[in-house]
């Protein structure tokens, strides 16, 4: 997400300072380098007077929950949200809006009605395996309500899936799984998959960023969360490949095991609807599956128009830590 991040405000032409641990060059931002875990004027600096911060730093949760794994995941994502917090009160003339990221995940495993920011439902399911994940991003969240940065508007981005082309990311499996004839349901199939394509990601941020009233909670994702049997099956039908071989649950815990990754990230039901940006005036350009898996194959990209922003403008300034 800061790659994408990156590149869509590079070229509206925005300022971008990258904060990142291991300090290489990004096309299109300047980096500074922070080990995540202290505090000195070298990066803390960068924030002062920016428009904005972009807290994307967390280990990603692609890998076995061990002992030490777990310990990595919660240090990644409270430790540095604590930093910023002190950094940004020490900041004379603090951002105007920090946005912080989340998960999805939080919200209760269910087949049922969607969850809103409003009435959704938080809490782990035994079914789902997911109890370690949804007290993570509780942790995450409680240590950003906590951050006392009075001037500073705050921002809880609860992002699905995103779906882009950047390497390493969801799609990129999803699509390699389907070419190589192994994109067939995933155990029952009857879970629910939230998304958000990677271009409508980047215009939740910005209008965000630009709407001084935004403050809060905000589901980003599709207002149309897919089956996970419906999704397979549309990868099928626009990478044009016949059939998907499927996966019973005992083959996902095998495979899981040899990827070094966790069945979670499968078998949990995500259906979460994006109801605050929606009803405060945003449009998706990607509603449906079908037609985001169409425009990342023919490597579209939407050219990004600035939001109409507050008259006082300042730098647009990114806090991205990519692990």
């Amino acid at each position: 997400m800061g790659r994408t991040l990156v590149k869509w405000h590079s070229r509206l032409g925005n300022e971008i300072v990258v904060l990142s641990r291991n300090g290489q060059p990004i096309p299109g931002a300047r980096v500074v380098k922070w080990d995540g875990k202290t505090l000195d004027e070298n990066w803390r600096e960068e924030l002062i007077g920016a428009t904005a911060v972009i807290n994307l730093a967390g280990r990603s949760v692609n890998c076995r929950y061990s002992k030490e794994n777990r310990k990595e995941l919660w240090e990644s994502r409270i430790r540095t949200t604590h930093l910023i917090a002190k950094a940004i009160k020490q900041c004379p003339n603090p951002p105007g809006v920090w946005l912080n990221s989340s998960t999805a995940t939080i919200y209760k495993h269910t087949y049922d009605a969607a969850h809103a920011e409003a009435d959704g439902i938080i809490g782990a399911t035994p079914e789902a395996k997911d109890a370690f994940s949804v007290r993570l991003a509780q942790d995450w969240e409680n240590e950003f309500n906590a951050a006392d940065t009075p001037d500073t508007r705050k921002i809880t981005l609860r992002t699905a899936m995103v779906f882009g082309n950047e390497p390493g990311g969801v799609y990129e499996t999803l699509r390699k799984l389907t070419l190589s004839g192994l994109g067939g349901k995933m155990g029952h199939g009857r879970q629910y998959v939230s998304w958000v394509h990677a271009d409508d990601f980047c215009r939740c941020v910005d209008w965000l960023i630009a709407s001084p009233s935004s403050e809060g909670i905000y589901n980003i994702s599709s207002p149309s969360p897919i089956s996970n049997r419906n999704m397979m099956q549309t990868l099928r039908n626009v990478l044009k490949v016949p059939f998907g071989l499927p996966a019973t649950r005992w083959m996902l815990e095998i495979g899981a095991f040899l990827m070094r990754t966790e069945t979670e990230l499968i078998i949990k039901s995500r259906r979460v609807i994006p109801e605050r940006i929606l009803g405060e005036g945003f449009t998706f350009n990607y509603i449906l599956l079908d037609k985001a898996i169409d425009s990342l194959e023919s490597g579209a990209t939407l050219q990004p128009v600035p939001v109409k922003r507050e008259r006082r403008k300042r730098r647009l300034r990114q806090n991205v830590e990519i692990v």
